[in-house]
């Protein structure tokens, strides 16, 4: 059955990965001839990429594959990602859910709604046979962003994990490592140059990993990756998605210091700053390495944006432990954290672990670490006034009734100019010269067009 002209409507959660996906998938759509329109108007189907990753993310997969079936009882709701590979059983059961596609085979979302719509129409309710290579990862999945439509485009270059940390059920959903081919890679961002993206964001589920399915180093193959794209005429930054800290050698933070387009913005999973709580997550540093980590960019790079996620209300953590964990962030000293309340998600190990905290005891401990990251945030922003930053414009923003256009700078710190005489996709220079009213963005004067 041909797409022509049906309306699809599109939702993501979860990670930097799923957005890269998604706008695959939607490019996929587009090819085949449908319309996109916006998830909260009716549409002939709704793709909603979903997210496990906690059972919190779980309850909202649901909700918005039940909102889009209450939406338009006839159309045709598509559930793909994480969420379909963990629980099976309860795909199959759900009356919500007409289609449900595995993570391996999104490239493919076009050829798959085609197949289903010929075989079973429009409105069936899901059965066994329309499920799609659930738990099935035999190798990378090729697919290839064409028409990003922004000036910065994530590139997704790993697939799958291979830690296991008692709290995180990603490796069960996303299966072991798969490394996607370099020469792959360097082709696509090609094409994203061409149609006229300037920053490049390397992104996976454990891009750390890079390379080692395939025989090679990863610190070796990441390094490597990122020299060859930093040739390609058009790219002005490279930046780098989450990262361990056991990857900040002192021969690989030399090597990436040597990349003049790599942005000096570096996400580190800490996950907590105390060693005993760390065992416990099955995590494979320190605190005392991570923080040699940090050192190490900080004597290569010029006042690098370092930031992280932190969980709070792991089971068994004491008092002392979480002061522990608190007292290390400050000493730190991030850009920015992002706090989490620990979730039990059934099916890990961290969920049988006895000594289990109430929502109460997380919600103090998150306030707690909140409070400490926004002085934190804003202090690191404000080191940066009366300076000269270059700034690469992205989209309108709009600022106490004011149009301004936002757009970050190597150290993602978020910059606004004045929207008249300028559009997203220059490269600009000038000072900034004070907080907004949020303390979030920081406004940029004086201003030069590089490029």
């Amino acid at each position: 059955m041909e797409l022509k002209n049906l309306r699809v409507a599109v939702h993501n959660l979860g990670c930097k990965v799923n957005s890269y996906e998604l706008d695959v998938m939607t490019q996929k759509l587009t090819q085949a001839g449908c319309v996109m329109v916006p998830f909260d108007q009716k549409a002939d189907v709704y793709v909603i990429n979903t997210c496990t990753v906690t059972n919190i993310a779980d309850r909202k997969s649901r909700q918005m594959l039940h909102r889009a079936k209450k939406e338009n009882p006839d159309a045709v709701v598509v559930a793909v990602g994480c969420y379909v590979e963990t629980d099976e059983g309860r795909i199959e059961k759900d009356s919500a859910i007409d289609l449900a596609i595995g993570n391996n085979r999104k490239g493919e979302i076009a050829e798959l709604l085609a197949d289903y719509l010929t075989q079973k129409g429009s409105g069936k309710t899901l059965s066994g046979e329309t499920l799609t290579d659930l738990t099935d990862h035999p190798a990378f999945e090729s697919m290839h962003l064409t028409t990003p439509g922004h000036t910065r485009a994530f590139l997704k270059i790993q697939d799958g994990c291979n830690q296991f940390c008692s709290y995180c059920i990603i490796p069960y959903a996303r299966g072991r490592i798969r490394s996607r081919d370099m020469d792959e890679i360097l082709t696509e961002v090609q094409g994203l140059a061409q149609s006229g993206v300037r920053e490049v964001v390397l992104t996976g589920i454990h891009i750390s990993s890079y390379g080692r399915d395939l025989g090679q180093d990863p610190e070796q193959a990441l390094l490597e990756l990122i020299r060859r794209i930093a040739l390609i005429s058009g790219i002005e930054r490279i930046r780098l998605g989450s990262l361990e800290p056991r990857i900040m050698t002192p021969d690989f933070v030399r090597g990436i210091a040597g990349v003049e387009k790599l942005c000096p913005h570096f996400h580190l999973s800490l996950q907590s700053g105390c060693d005993e709580t760390l065992k416990r997550m099955n995590r494979h540093y320190t605190a005392e390495e991570y923080y040699e980590g940090v050192c190490r960019l900080r004597e290569h790079f010029e006042n690098p944006a370092i930031t992280t996620d932190v969980i709070v209300g792991f089971p068994g953590e004491t008092d002392e432990e979480f002061e522990e964990s608190r007292a290390f962030v400050e000493k730190v000293n991030f850009y920015e954290v992002h706090v989490f309340k620990y979730s039990r998600r059934h099916g890990t190990v961290a969920d049988r672990m006895p000594d289990q905290m109430t929502e109460a005891q997380k919600a103090e401990r998150s306030d707690v670490l909140l409070a400490l990251t926004h002085r934190q945030a804003r202090a690191y922003r404000e080191s940066f006034l009366r300076k000269t930053e270059e700034l690469l414009l992205e989209e309108e923003k709009e600022v106490d009734g004011v149009t301004f256009l936002a757009g970050h700078t190597k150290r993602y710190v978020e910059g606004l100019v004045p929207a008249e005489g300028h559009e997203p996709g220059e490269l600009v220079s000038g000072v900034f010269t004070g907080l907004s009213g949020d303390g979030l963005s920081v406004f940029l004067e004086e201003i030069d067009k590089i490029r």
